[in-house]
């Protein structure tokens, strides 16, 4: 038999599989609930000039599909974030599937989430950028804030963001994965420090049936967190809103948790655990050595902790 070269099949148009920039800007408001517009330009087009997303933002607001609060003390920069009209379009995204809605009712509603919602965006921007330097994969899509995880007795942890991450090397891609919690110096150091309690026990709690007698603590082959991860996430704290001998004196209240709680302590020999300042992020790059393992040790880079 006589081989024939093969022809492909054409439908005519085929649409493109890269999401147009307002789908994007929709999805990007959906999944972090707020951004300014310069955020939002370094998560989805860094390279282009500032218009290319301001002027599909304002046309989104023309459709009452977003809306903005103006920042005090920015020169009129605005956080952007969807309407409710905006949050039942985006519901049955395929990337935002799952997601709780949590709506922004109005402009006084959304001054009053700005603070700490700006801040955990902008600590995703630092590994967003990082990524793109490095040739790792990390996108818009790849942190998700707020998420929440069963404890025992009816508790639960919600972490400020769970981060997924892909390092890409000569024919190898290791997948990472980490709580995030964002600290802006606003609550007491102890109550910081006791976060690291909750993300023990997550890693610990491994639900019996009833009647049958209690395990001790173990991440085992039952650990609840399997439902969602392969391996347990690192935790990661970001620092920011005070001066420099303050972020340090936090940081040694979350080590001495780890030596002081001997199941923060188990779970510090088994998942990596560090801590930096978001200015240092910043500035270095989280892949600098800025980060401190709260078990001990020198700074080094979030991969290597």
């Amino acid at each position: 038999m006589t081989a024939t070269a093969f022809e492909p099949l054409s439908y005519g148009h085929v649409p493109s599989p890269v999401e147009p920039l307002p789908h994007q800007l929709l999805a990007a408001l959906g999944q972090h609930r707020m951004a300014t517009t310069g955020q939002l330009h370094g998560l989805l087009r860094p390279g282009a000039a500032r218009q290319a997303v301001s002027a599909p933002l304002n046309r989104l607001r023309q459709e009452g599909l977003v809306d903005f609060a103006v920042l005090p003390r920015s020169n009129r920069a605005r956080a952007w974030y969807l309407t409710g009209e905006g949050v039942r379009m985006v519901r049955d995204f395929p990337a935002l599937r799952g997601r709780p809605p949590y709506p922004i009712t109005s402009a006084t509603a959304a001054s009053l989430k700005t603070p700490h919602t700006l801040t955990v965006v902008r600590s995703h921007l630092v590994f967003v950028a990082d990524a793109r330097r490095r040739g790792d994969e990390h996108g818009h899509l790849d942190w998700t804030p707020e998420m929440s995880h069963p404890l025992s007795d009816g508790e639960r942890v919600i972490a400020d963001a769970v981060m997924h991450y892909t390092l890409v090397g000569e024919g190898q891609r290791t997948k990472l994965r980490a709580f995030v919690e964002v600290d802006r110096s606003t609550m007491a150091s102890e109550r910081l420090a006791s976060k690291l309690i909750e993300y023990a026990r997550l890693w610990s709690y491994d639900p019996q049936p009833v009647g049958r007698q209690r395990r001790q603590p173990a991440a085992g082959g039952g650990a609840v967190w399997l439902r969602w991860y392969p391996v347990f996430p690192r935790v990661l704290f970001v620092l920011t809103g005070a001066s420099r001998q303050v972020l340090e004196n936090r940081i040694s209240d979350l080590q001495a948790m780890v030596e002081q709680h001997p199941l923060v302590g188990a779970l510090a020999r088994q998942v990596p655990l560090g801590a930096a300042v978001l200015e240092d992020l910043e500035l270095e790059g989280p892949s600098g050595e800025v980060w401190v393992p709260l078990g001990g040790g020198a700074p080094r880079s979030w991969t290597a902790l």
